[in-house]
């Protein structure tokens, strides 16, 4: 059997891709799946050092996390990778009564029976840096703290009010919270400041991050501690990053590995619960672009299919949305419900029209909208904006099988980004 280097578990359907992105693009055979697997399921990827499970615990509340982590975290640990990953978004948003990550973390050490819990929240590669405990994120052409984010600040659900890490985790978790900062990082000392933080009753510790060199040496530490036996962390695409830089480095993975070009395609769907500006842009350019655009109103999708497979058939790519624009989101329809109905659109559609790729845009959305397409598991395909593979679904005697998935948080990619997932390339 294939030695197992990672597993993780994804607080949404959008992190949890952007997780498999950043082992696979780097030469890490990869698997997510939807669901807990069983051995059978497994079997059918042999050649995987890495699994994922699609959550949803980032629009779920503590009493849920109670209930439903402690069985997943526990089929995660026998799979016996070295290191398991809570995946969060690097945007770090969660609340005491939402998404509480203070909660999965207490839950993680329990099962992993871990002294500490490493977080490790920035990734450079998407515009997120942590200094000295605080959190700042890219966005509208400038790097803010994210209480000042134009859109994290704002957040419908989680907005972060709160740009130290340390404050804003320590309101849901009773552990102690310490900080590996940037100056014990890069000033040799890192290890023994470690050990201070972990002798002094820590039950977390906060990595800063801001570069390729911090994240090396996140990666290594991380790495030690998991060699004896396996670790649990908490973390972003960034802590996957550190940890794929030091296994280069160490020869565990091979360096220069390039993924594949995904093919273009004639025609797409894309289906949107997006309250977001960028995805907004996203909307308003694939309109004035070729895209026939039909709005998801409070009635859900009634009269939508037949419109939309009219324009599919007239050889028109389409792009439906709830949304346009945080101004723009006080429709009937939220949250799981408007999931649901959005993934059960886009199954018509792709059943009914022959169209083998969609992207779906919105992290909530998306973690209810693919569970109702009937799948098993996802494998990644190609890279196209950071934090948004092309990713191909695995459905055994299914039709959704092999259909081409992009799944989209609503902050990431560039304004004409649907085209570029169509033509398969930036």
């Amino acid at each position: 059997m294939i030695s197992r280097l990672f597993c993780f578990y994804g607080d949404d359907f959008t992190g949890s891709t952007d997780a498999l992105e950043a082992l696979a693009a780097n030469g890490v055979p990869s698997v997510l799946f939807l669901d807990p697997p069983t051995e059978e399921a497994l079997a059918a990827f042999p050649d995987c050092r890495a699994i994922g499970v699609v959550g949803e615990s980032r629009s779920r509340d503590p009493e849920w996390m109670s209930a439903h982590l402690p069985g997943i975290f526990g089929r995660l640990k026998e799979f016996g990778a070295s290191i398991c990953q809570y995946k969060v978004c690097s945007t770090f948003d969660s609340s005491p009564q939402t998404g509480s990550i203070g909660r999965a973390l207490e839950i993680g050490q329990e099962v992993f029976t871990v002294p500490f819990v490493p977080v490790v929240v920035a990734a450079p590669h998407l515009g997120r840096y942590v200094l000295f405990g605080n959190l700042f994120a890219a966005g509208g052409g400038a790097v803010h703290r994210i209480d000042r984010h134009p859109t994290m600040g704002n957040h419908p659900v989680t907005p972060m009010c709160e740009a130290d890490l340390r404050i804003h985790l320590r309101r849901q978790t009773g552990c102690k919270i310490a900080l590996l900062d940037i100056t014990a990082l890069r000033g040799g000392c890192a290890d023994g400041k470690l050990e201070e933080l972990a002798a002094s009753g820590a039950g977390a510790v906060i990595f800063d991050g801001l570069d390729e060199q911090t994240l090396a040496a996140t990666g290594r530490l991380l790495w030690i501690r998991a060699a004896a036996a396996p670790w649990f962390a908490v973390g972003s695409s960034g802590m996957t990053q550190a940890l794929i830089h030091h296994w280069r480095s160490i020869g565990i993975i091979a360096p220069g590995f390039t993924p594949e070009t995904p093919k273009a395609v004639d025609r797409l769907i894309v289906v949107s619960g997006s309250c977001s500006p960028v995805t907004e842009a996203q909307i308003r350019w694939a309109m004035a672009n070729g895209f026939a655009a039909m709005r998801i109103g409070s009635d859900g999708s009634e009269g939508i299919p037949d419109a939309a497979l009219r324009e599919l058939a007239a050889g028109h790519s389409v792009v439906l949305y709830s949304a346009l624009g945080p101004r723009d989101c006080a429709g009937e329809l939220r949250g799981e419900e408007l999931g649901r109905t959005i993934g059960l659109l886009l199954r018509e559609l792709l059943l009914r029209s022959g169209v083998r790729r969609a992207v779906v845009a919105g992290g909530d959305t998306a973690t209810h909208a693919v569970r109702q397409l009937g799948i098993q598991a996802l494998t990644f395909v190609g890279l196209l904006a950071p934090g948004a593979p092309l990713c191909r679904s695995h459905a055994p005697a299914g039709e959704m099988d092999g259909i081409e998935l992009v799944l989209k948080g609503g902050q990431v990619g560039p304004v004409d980004f649907f085209e570029m997932v169509r033509r398969g390339r930036p």
